[in-house]
């Protein structure tokens, strides 16, 4: 007969929930501050950027210097918030996360090699995110 250990699975998985939710929160910083500074980057036409003609989705490229530099900013805050395992924060890192996505999508003929891992990231913070039950990510912060 084998015994089984209920509460050590429970613990278990709240250590991983709790290592999922930060995670997430030091990612979506480092993504906010790359972010931040491909932003400076962009408002400064900065050489590193690739001019495309032709793109369905042509901005300047200070234009996209600001967006960048704004969703950085909204990204280091949030990260914060996940920080302190709010739900909000969990919920605006997922909405972030997405939009830092997309802005990275939209954003491919100008620095396509870092929006692809930019893209790879904020798909990861998203998964990081949505995995975690709100109980479990709690119970493991205050638990520490």
């Amino acid at each position: 007969m084998t015994a089984t250990h209920p509460r050590q699975a429970h613990a278990a998985r709240q250590e991983w929930a709790g290592g999922l939710t930060a995670f997430a929160a030091v990612m979506l910083m480092v993504s906010g501050v790359l972010a931040i500074f491909r932003g400076i980057m962009g408002i400064a036409e900065d050489d590193v950027f690739v001019a495309t003609r032709n793109y369905v989705f042509e901005f300047d490229l200070t234009g996209w210097g600001w967006l960048h530099l704004a969703l950085g900013i909204v990204a280091v805050l949030v990260s914060f918030g996940l920080m302190s395992t709010s739900l909000w924060a969990r919920v605006a890192g997922v909405i972030i996360a997405g939009f830092i996505l997309i802005a990275n999508f939209l954003s491919l003929p100008y620095y396509p090699i870092w929006s692809v891992v930019m893209i790879a990231i904020s798909g990861f913070i998203i998964w990081a995110l949505c995995v975690v039950k709100r109980d479990n990510s709690i119970a493991s912060f205050e638990r520490r």
